[in-house]
């Protein structure tokens, strides 16, 4: 059974993920990345160009789908940090696309606080949900 994942990552941090082909959540968490399985949707939404800074965006950021092959976890330069990651086929043609065109359209944002879900870091999606993202992303 396919599922639908959103992911709330710095655009800095997606832009990365996409050249290299991975996903990563929750901060590199290996339960985030264990969720998903092969043939998952993937939408990232991005609060901010970067972590903690830089401009607020508020938009979706990129859209894939997760590859064959399991989590494996990976030791960034420094050996500090040691994230879990996916792969991830991104689809070159998605567009950014501002969450406020989509909110009046989508089950996530139908809620009072919506937002306080995103906190999570990794939110399952309705179908419908990533049917009108991606409609709005690839122009389908």
């Amino acid at each position: 059974m396919t599922r639908y994942w959103l992911g709330v990552v710095s655009r800095d941090h997606v832009r990365r993920g996409v050249k290299l082909g991975f996903a990563q959540a929750n901060h590199g968490k290996r339960a985030a990345v264990e969720r998903m399985s092969p043939g998952d949707g993937l939408v990232y939404y991005s609060p901010r160009t970067g972590m903690r800074e830089g401009e607020p965006i508020k938009s979706f950021t990129a859209l894939g789908t997760i590859a064959e092959g399991p989590a494996w976890q990976v030791e960034e330069p420094g050996g500090c940090f040691r994230p879990w990651r996916r792969a991830v086929d991104y689809d070159p043609a998605a567009r950014e696309v501002p969450i406020d065109e989509l909110r009046t359209d989508l089950d996530l944002t139908s809620v009072p606080n919506w937002g306080i879900v995103l906190r999570r870091g990794l939110v399952e999606l309705s179908a419908h949900d990533f049917e009108v993202i991606s409609r709005a992303m690839v122009g389908q």
